[in-house]
């Protein structure tokens, strides 16, 4: 069935130095009549380079047909004008980008009035972590009075490198952050991604992991959880992922003995549900404070791709649990890139807790429950995931999941970051497939990203093409 036009919904994920390189008229131009997108996913407050900067993998995949072809020495912030009045209850108030390129610029003001004359929309796009996220581009320095003040803290009483989610201030920092845009600007939505690895995914990659800092445990006490037993629990989990990673032997295997501390220890899961929880209920916070302000807004997921690579956030995160709060979702599919995501997230497991088994067997399985069509380990990375598998049934398993009750928008790789050189690349057949794929399942409609910063206007071409044939351009 041909999508409906009048429902078209056509996103792209842009950072702000792009209308600085290229000019707001050229950009918008491109992408309307080039391309065909009319919702503009406008990265507004990052310290990532991924979602304010340029290219970040320009030195392995060079530099893209369109922008300046020269690093960018990002520093990071708020890429619009943060109204002093909503910042009066959190410590963090200075995050105003200095970047000298963006010097008198709001961002927010400076594309709005031109979207609009094109018909297009505008959404903010947002992510936690907001810092120093590995694989993003992220700022050297964070420049941000008091943020080392709101920062977890491990199970063994030292400071981590993200700020704690349970902090009031950092939470509430975030809240006005949203408000202050939802109220002040005439945006037409906002997207919001949560990408915080909970303790069982620190524990496996290998992390000592937290949150133990004074308002986590403050919040775990009056849900009548004992942090100290939690504590002592993941310890006992961590000195075995450790033994295991080191190659140390276990009388019945890693994964049994994986399974004996997790019974041993209940409180492991206890913590790791409280986490989860206070970590959701962000999400549904943010939820309602959009509605709030406005409530006709939509409010959007952009979901994370580990969520369906990693069984246990698989089953941690359904589809149906997140229509509660968000209008719509945005599953990342991002095809040629993700055979390598898929790689190191079975690699985790496969170094720890299934490191007796033969790694492209396990994996298979791992693939089969997933629902992936996952290409073989030994050949994920230089193939990367087949669009008309992979994009077509991670669209069809959304729309499964939420019954009806939010759309679905599905994020398409187009030139998203490689990190080694024999890792698949995007082509415009790759980019004309996804596109195909995803109206095939039954999708509402498709998000190009990471950047169109980094993104190839050749295989661009292959995203107009598609929606050409489908009536859409």
């Amino acid at each position: 069935m041909r999508p409906n036009p009048e429902e078209k919904f056509v996103g792209i994920q842009v950072s702000p130095i792009s209308f600085i390189d290229e000019g707001t008229d050229a950009v918008l131009d491109t992408l309307h009549d080039r391309v065909g997108v009319n919702v503009l996913m406008l990265g507004t407050c990052s310290w990532l380079g991924l979602k304010t900067g340029r290219s970040i993998s320009h030195a392995l995949d060079g530099w893209p047909d369109h922008g300046v072809p020269e690093p960018f020495t990002m520093k990071g912030g708020a890429y619009f004008d943060p109204d002093p009045r909503f910042y009066a209850n959190t410590m963090i108030k200075d995050f105003r980008a200095t970047d000298p390129e963006m010097e008198g610029v709001d961002i927010l003001d400076l594309v709005i009035p031109e979207a609009r004359k094109r018909g297009m929309k505008v959404y903010p796009e947002l992510m936690e972590p907001f810092f120093k996220y590995a694989g993003h581009g992220s700022a050297n320095t964070i420049e941000v009075p008091n943020l080392p003040q709101v920062m977890e803290i491990d199970c063994f009483g030292r400071m981590k490198d993200e700020p704690s989610t349970s902090n009031p201030d950092y939470r509430t920092w975030m809240h006005s952050m949203i408000e202050d845009q939802v109220r002040n600007y005439d945006i037409d939505g906002l997207m919001w991604c949560n990408e915080r690895n909970s303790p069982l995914d620190q524990l496996i990659q290998g992390q000592a992991p937290g949150d133990f800092s004074e308002p986590a445990l403050d919040e775990a006490r009056r849900r009548g959880i004992d942090p100290e037993a939690c504590r002592r629990g993941l310890i006992r989990m961590y000195e075995f992922m450790q033994a295991a990673i080191a190659g140390e032997e276990f009388d019945d295997g890693a994964f049994l003995t994986f399974l004996r501390v997790l019974m041993d220890n209940p409180e492991i899961l206890v913590w790791e549900r409280f986490w989860l929880e206070r970590n959701k209920d962000l999400d549904r916070e943010l939820y309602g404070l959009v509605k709030w302000c406005k409530p006709g807004l939509p409010f959007g997921l952009n979901v994370w791709n580990r969520n369906h690579f990693n069984i246990f956030r698989r089953a941690q995160w359904p589809w149906a649990e997140q229509t509660m709060y968000a209008d719509w979702v945005k599953p990342i599919t991002y095809q040629h890139q993700s055979g390598e995501i898929w790689h190191k997230e079975f690699g985790f497991f496969h170094r720890t807790i299934l490191r007796d088994f033969d790694a492209g067997a396990a994996a298979a399985v791992m693939s089969h429950m997933l629902g992936l069509g996952a290409p073989p380990l030994d050949r994920a990375i230089e193939e990367g995931m087949d669009p008309d598998v992979y994009v077509h049934d991670q669209c069809a398993d959304a729309l499964r999941g939420v019954h009806g009750k939010a759309k679905v928008y599905m994020g398409l790789g187009i030139d998203a970051p490689r990190v080694r050189a024999d890792q698949a690349k995007c082509t415009p057949d790759i980019a004309y497939r996804s596109v195909m794929a995803t109206y095939r399942a039954g999708g509402h409609g498709v998000v190009l990203s990471p950047n169109y910063a980094s993104m190839q206007l050749s295989n661009l071409d292959g995203v107009a093409q598609a929606l050409t044939e489908l009536g859409l351009k």
